[in-house]
């Protein structure tokens, strides 16, 4: 089956926000030619290769890059793995999918290929859910990585215990997915702080527009919850872009400079430099 190349924007006016040297985005996807979707996963409209994110890149001004496994292509990493290669290891990890009974010798593997996390996800379509979390983190325990976490933080009371239970890092991510948004002191935002004063967790400032009512640029009801997390823990935040953006129809493309720009009304410049650099650095090892 032939799936057609990107007719997504990948350039336009750069982002009011310098990035600094070395900024990192640290969620972001690839559908290469050459790979199929796989049964329990979303079909895939369009291609998004390294060839199409570097012109993103550049437009942003980012160095490094994190790319996560899609759920179109279920416990099949080869895609990503492809595009980390075709980037290089000194600027590209990726989060994969991995099997609850995976054996050492394939994650070794996925190591040695640029994985540094396994990718946890509860919404509809995940390879793997919260039911397999903690089947996971023992397989990925040994080889330092870390978890990336999905689920809508409405429900988050049914997976704190789970959460509370995981001795290796792990992200939480797309700012709790609250959908619909909550204000900033509901207590499910509460429980999120409790999580990152554990030392273990992280909170990934990524993909606002796909919660949010009221819109971008603003969003302005995920702005309170983003603003609180950054300035309760900013040394345990990281952001993505996470382009190309699927779960959206192409008329509701967000711009990907509004993306980064977002940081520039939620986080001075000295936090901006953990949450863009320092941060990611220390979770990924670049």
């Amino acid at each position: 089956m032939s799936i057609p190349a990107n007719t997504r924007p990948l350039t336009g006016q750069p982002p009011a926000l310098k990035a600094p040297a070395g900024a990192t985005d640290c969620h972001m996807h690839l559908y290469l030619p050459g790979y199929e979707a796989q049964p329990g996963g979303p079909n895939i409209a369009e291609l998004a290769t390294v060839a199409d994110y570097r012109q993103v890149q550049q437009r942003l001004s980012l160095e490094r890059v994190v790319v996560t496994q899609s759920n179109a292509y279920q416990f099949d990493n080869r895609s990503i793995l492809q595009g980390v290669a075709e980037i290089g290891q000194a600027r590209a990890r990726a989060i994969v999918a991995v099997a609850p009974d995976a054996s050492e010798s394939q994650i070794e593997a996925l190591h040695a290929q640029g994985a540094r996390g396994a990718r946890i996800m509860q919404l509809p379509g995940g390879a793997v859910g919260m039911s397999g979390l903690t089947a996971v983190e023992a397989r990925v325990k040994a080889f330092g990585w870390h978890l990336m976490v999905q689920f809508n933080s409405h429900e988050i009371d049914i997976y704190m215990a789970t959460l509370q239970a995981i001795d290796t890092d792990y992200i939480i991510d797309h700012i709790g997915k609250f959908m619909p948004p909550v204000a900033a002191d509901d207590p499910r935002v509460d429980q999120i702080l409790s999580l990152l004063d554990r030392g273990n967790a992280w909170i990934k400032i990524c993909g606002g527009y796909e919660t949010s009512l009221s819109g971008g640029p603003e969003y302005a009801d995920v702005s309170p919850i983003a603003k609180r997390v950054i300035k309760h823990a900013p040394e345990r935040v990281i952001w993505g872009s996470n382009w190309p953006h699927v779960a959206v129809p192409r008329e509701q493309y967000p711009d990907d400079a509004e993306q980064l720009d977002v940081l520039l009304h939620w986080a001075d410049e000295s936090i901006r430099q953990k949450i863009l650099v320092d941060n990611p650095a220390v979770l990924y090892g670049f």
